[in-house]
């Protein structure tokens, strides 16, 4: 949207931005009134409704969260999309059964990728991050990457020796498909991206010889309830002790500059804006 793709926002001018957090000034809502901190994230915001880069913003009650006691408005928005996605993933992969790991995250440098990092060595799940930066290792290592992976075997093969209890993708193509064929029997992997691809190409083999489960991600559209329950958990005991040591804070000017280094695939852990 901050570049004026027309498939993501259909007018502009616009204001991009998909999450916020503030505080309330005005409701006509009885679930919030004045002076209530709030997040917002996902749902239309910054796509073609006026998005978190504004002093002011106006939404649909229903998309606000009350701002558990557990986080600053600060740290609710190093999380934002990416720490809810990444909660969503790990949300999901416990309900099917992990127990320990490792797990293996891709993407492991951006947004999803780092807070899941985080998150599992809170819960202390063992994870092996993927990323094709080798200059982030000592980042990697800092947030909890008990491993670090660059490449994959090459390899036909439908299904190769299984060696991660479950996995965290965000990047999809040739990423994804290489995971579902490492992943132990009864494992599980969430999907939330496309960096490398939208595209799959892969047999049934994991699915029907390991009985792999394969979660999509959908944190735009999901259920307030859940929002609101994944939300308290991050407040409290999945809260990551370095969360802020990811975050760094510019001014509304200098965004843009930030967008350009994600964009590239240059933007390392999370950017909050301070308006």
């Amino acid at each position: 949207s901050a570049t004026g793709n027309k498939g993501v926002t259909k007018k502009y001018p616009h204001t991009p931005g998909i999450d916020a957090a503030g505080i309330v000034t005005k409701s006509n809502s009885e679930k919030f009134k004045i002076g209530d901190e709030v997040i917002i994230t996902g749902f239309d915001l910054g796509m073609n409704i006026s998005g978190g880069f504004s002093e002011y913003i106006s939404i649909p009650a229903n998309w606000a969260i009350k701002k558990p006691d557990g986080l600053s408005l600060k740290e609710s928005m190093i999380y934002g999309t990416a720490g809810l996605t990444a909660a969503m993933c790990i949300d999901k992969l416990l309900k099917n059964g992990l127990q320990d790991g490792p797990v293996i995250v891709s993407g492991a440098t951006g947004g999803v990728g780092s807070l899941a990092i985080m998150i599992l060595n809170k819960l202390e799940i063992e994870t092996v991050a993927f990323s094709r930066k080798e200059s982030a290792k000592d980042y990697l290592h800092q947030i909890g990457a008990k491993n670090i992976i660059h490449t994959f075997e090459n390899s036909d093969r439908p299904l190769l020796k299984p060696l991660f209890s479950g996995g965290i993708d965000a990047v999809g193509g040739t990423v994804l498909e290489n995971i579902l064929k490492l992943v132990k029997p009864n494992g599980g992997v969430s999907i939330c991206g496309m960096a490398l691809s939208p595209k799959l190409n892969t047999t049934v083999f994991p699915f029907i010889l390991r009985g792999l489960a394969l979660f999509g991600i959908d944190s735009a559209e999901a259920e307030i309830t859940w929002r609101a329950y994944l939300w308290e958990k991050l407040s409290n005991e999945w809260k990551p002790t370095n969360l802020e040591s990811i975050g760094q804070v510019v001014g509304l000017e200098n965004v843009g500059i930030e967008i350009e280094k994600m964009l590239n695939g240059n933007q390392v852990g999370r950017v909050v804006v301070e308006i």
